[in-house]
């Protein structure tokens, strides 16, 4: 019975790994049509928000996928195995890290409370991420592959891809994990009617910001502040995963704002404005959601007050409920 039990967890294991490894591979594939530094590094980087999103659904067993699904892509880049594996290596330590800094802070992944939001921002993409940068750009560098001047180019792209990984993606994928069919009284039209009126504006207003000569990237921040106050988290993080895309587009294409610049310089740019959209976005969200919280919880236990006070004398309750004011002779005359 034991032995089968061990059979068991431990198949399931693989199992979720074989697919953490699959979905790795796939959404690579995705990123690197962005590629900017020898066809493997890409100012957004998808497979590290699906291994961060991983380890925290699934726990730190899950880590030989994210490796399997590293090697499965970089195995064919090059440009040798030893800096295959190094790179591999990076990747795969990157993701636990955050994890590890991430349940140090009490992260919980329901992002509902604006300590998540912070954490994931800084603990979970910017510090997390340093690893993968820095293993990845050095292992290029030292095996000749990459130029040495080449090499903080190609660590803010790589930087930025791996952190943008997790700021857009990994709160999608959150909010999937934890999301439910609708049922038939939860439907409302008008309401579903503004969320698409929300995604075209944000659409529109990011694709105008992005084309115009003029920096006009601080347009977004309305449509941002629309989708956390009247959605949440479910709108917030939509939204943010719309803005980061086409602004990472547009800084590969060297489009609008982006045009006529050096590519650290565009990374930069790119960084700030992204880090900025999903902190916007995560924060505002996790605010009201907590605002939310705390009246429903109030509301609850008001209601509980109210029951137990009805359970005594009615007469009672109606004439201590709520305090009588005192008087005050200050008042008289």
């Amino acid at each position: 019975m034991r032995h089968t039990e061990w059979l068991g967890r431990h198949g399931a294991t693989a199992a979720w790994s074989l697919a953490v490894a699959a979905v790795y591979y796939g959404s690579a594939e995705l990123g690197l049509l962005q590629e900017l530094v020898r066809g493997q590094v890409t100012p957004l980087w998808p497979p590290t928000g699906i291994a961060l999103t991983a380890l925290l659904l699934l726990g730190p067993r899950i880590w030989p996928g994210i490796a399997l699904g590293a090697f499965l892509v970089n195995v064919s880049l090059g440009p040798s195995p030893a800096v295959v594996l190094a790179i591999v290596a990076g990747n795969t330590l990157g993701p636990l890290l955050a994890y590890r800094l991430l349940r140090r802070a009490g992260f919980r992944v329901e992002l509902d409370r604006l300590r998540d939001a912070v954490a994931l921002v800084f603990l979970g993409a910017l510090t997390g991420m340093l690893v993968s940068a820095t293993i990845g750009s050095g292992a290029l560098v030292l095996s000749g592959a990459l130029p040495a001047a080449e090499f903080w180019p190609t660590w803010a792209v790589w930087w930025t891809g791996d952190a943008m990984g997790v700021l857009v993606i990994t709160p999608v994928l959150l909010l999937l994990s934890a999301a439910r069919w609708p049922t038939r009284e939860q439907i409302r039209p008008l309401r579903w009617l503004e969320a698409a009126l929300l995604v075209a504006c944000t659409c529109a207003v990011t694709l105008l910001a992005v084309s115009s000569p003029v920096n006009l990237l601080y347009l977004v921040s309305p449509c941002l502040i629309w989708a956390a106050f009247r959605f949440q988290r479910a709108g917030a993080a939509p939204c943010a995963l719309l803005v980061s895309t086409i602004a990472i587009v547009a800084a590969a294409e060297s489009w609008g704002p982006f045009a006529r610049h050096e590519l650290l310089t565009n990374m930069a740019t790119l960084q700030a404005f992204n880090g900025i959209t999903a902190l916007t976005a995560l924060l505002l969200a996790a605010v009201v959601t907590e605002r939310r919280n705390t009246h429903e919880e109030i509301r609850r236990v008001c209601a509980q007050l109210a029951e137990a006070i009805s359970r005594l004398d009615p007469g009672a309750a109606v004439e201590q409920w709520p305090p009588p004011r005192k008087q005050n002779p200050d008042d008289d005359g």
